[in-house]
């Protein structure tokens, strides 16, 4: 066996482990063995028991968990069931399925303690550690800070730091593309969402600290969170020292009596239904939680969004022609109504993340017996206490949607086609949806075409490492290895 085959079956067998046992341990929906509920009258989906199960192992050791997957939702259609010791997890594949998955409510279908593990990584005020009602309005809180009207006012200092940044490349040279990204979208952050405080004066410490609370995602912190291994105690320091950090800069604020226009000032600045403001250790949490999700997001889609292009170099020219058109326009401004221009890229970008989401699925458990109905009109009852997985990735290819769905076809989501759609709600889930859709998904998009329209304006870009493969050892799903990049300084001219 090659090293390549052997770590595809390194990483499926972490897969395996994560899906399986994370399910059966973690996910405390009863304290006892779970059985269907006998008031579910509706027809279960199809079922796949421990031994049918271990039979597939070959498969998803040899080829992957995206291959496996595929071949049961082939096998047994848009709702199947996986029995494993005492749990029940069903799968569900495409949008005709998915309504009651994103929109119900939380009485029906509920995010449960399925993120325990992220308490000890951003506090015990927010997020997973608060109630729903709480929690549902910190999310209103991110919508509120990253709503366009605010987005405008971080394109500047957006393309200051990928400006700056990028100066400091030489005339031309190798880089990992991955890392490179990585770094810029970690100054952006702490610029845009921290404010000049950390961007001047601990940046470098915030990059450390962050790398420390990433590492506190991994297989046995997400089974038990607070078990005392390496990767946990240096998550744990991370936080601590982080939640110093911010609580200096909003004393610092409010003793001096400086209002900035960051998302951490607007987080200071919210208040909760009843008229109290947000505390300090919430909000620490939530710009924690904030820049995590959105760096680390922002990233691999990026870096995916860099392996097409220059792979599929029919669209690369596309888009720099697009880049012409605009320079033609607007000579070499770049502002929010700029941006909006870049449909292509827009596409691009839309198109990478199509192809290679960073989840493989979405996860919510039954708080009661549910219908679902798939695309041929069956129905199926899945029983209360049933873990879901909404299986994204495969949505994302399904050929009912979407022609040629292993094709890269940013022109996909062009007028006049917008398979995403017209396949219907939850076609296009990448991001989330419903009540639980991604708050920074504008954020992301913005600060990922300012980085593109850049590059592409002023270097030469080549692939000259093979086009990545995704990284199954990894929760989230990001590019494997380094993604190496050739590039040459040039400045795009617009005629």
């Amino acid at each position: 066996m090659d090293d390549s085959n052997m770590d595809l079956t390194i990483d499926a067998m972490w897969l395996f482990l994560a899906i399986f046992l994370i399910t059966a341990i973690i996910i405390k929906v009863a304290n006892a063995r779970v059985t269907s509920d006998p008031g579910c009258t509706r027809s279960p989906p199809p079922m796949l028991n421990i031994i049918a199960l271990l039979k597939l192992l070959p498969t998803l050791c040899t080829k992957g968990p995206e291959v496996t997957m595929t071949y049961l939702y082939n096998k047994f259609g848009s709702v199947f069931t996986i029995s494993f010791l005492w749990k029940r997890i069903s799968f569900l594949v495409g949008p005709e399925v998915s309504g009651l998955f994103f929109q119900g409510s939380e009485s029906e279908v509920s995010q449960g303690n399925t993120f325990e593990f992220t308490v000890p990584m951003f506090g015990l005020e927010n997020g997973f550690a608060v109630d729903y009602s709480t929690r549902i309005q910190e999310i209103h809180f991110f919508i509120d800070a990253l709503r366009p009207s605010q987005l405008r006012s971080h394109v500047d200092p957006m393309l200051r730091e990928v400006e700056d940044y990028f100066a400091k490349w030489g005339e031309e040279g190798v880089v990992d593309l991955k890392d490179e990204l990585n770094q810029i979208l970690m100054l952006i952050a702490s610029q845009c969402l921290l404010g000049n405080e950390v961007r001047e004066k601990l940046f470098g410490e915030i990059y450390t600290l962050f790398s420390g609370i990433e590492g506190g995602v991994n297989l046995v912190s997400f089974m038990l969170p607070y078990f005392p291994v390496p990767a946990n105690h240096r998550r744990d320091k991370a936080r601590i020292r982080l939640t110093e950090i911010v609580y200096d800069i909003m004393r610092s604020r409010k003793t001096c009596g400086r209002v900035e226009q960051d998302v951490l000032q607007k987080l200071m600045d919210s208040r909760y239904k009843d008229g109290h403001r947000t505390t300090e250790a919430a909000v620490a949490g939530m710009i924690i939680a904030l820049i995590f999700a959105g760096k680390h997001t922002s990233s691999i889609v990026s870096t995916w969004t860099g392996a097409c292009l220059l792979t599929h170099t029919k669209f690369l020219d596309v888009v720099v022609e697009e880049q012409r058109e605009i320079m033609r326009k607007y000579k070499d401004k770049i502002d929010y109504n700029v941006l909006s221009k870049m449909e292509t890229l827009h596409s691009s970008i839309k198109e990478a993340g199509r192809m290679h989401p960073a989840t493989l699925g979405l996860i919510r458990q039954t708080q009661k017996n549910i219908t679902v109905r798939t695309k041929e009109g069956t129905e199926y009852g899945i029983p209360k206490g049933d873990t879901l997985v909404n299986l994204v990735m495969l949505t994302s290819k399904l050929s009912h949607i979407y022609k040629d769905p292993e094709v890269y076809d940013p022109y996909r989501f062009r007028p006049g086609r917008e398979e995403d759609k017209v396949g219907g709600k939850f076609s296009y889930a990448i991001f989330g949806g419903g009540s639980h859709v991604c708050p920074g998904e504008a954020y992301a998009f913005l600060q990922i075409k300012i980085i593109w329209s850049h590059l592409l304006r002023n270097f030469e870009l080549k692939l000259t490492s093979p086009f990545p493969k995704t990284d199954w050892s990894k929760f989230m799903l990001e590019p494997k290895g380094k993604v190496l990049v050739n590039y040459k300084r040039r400045h795009l001219e617009s005629n």
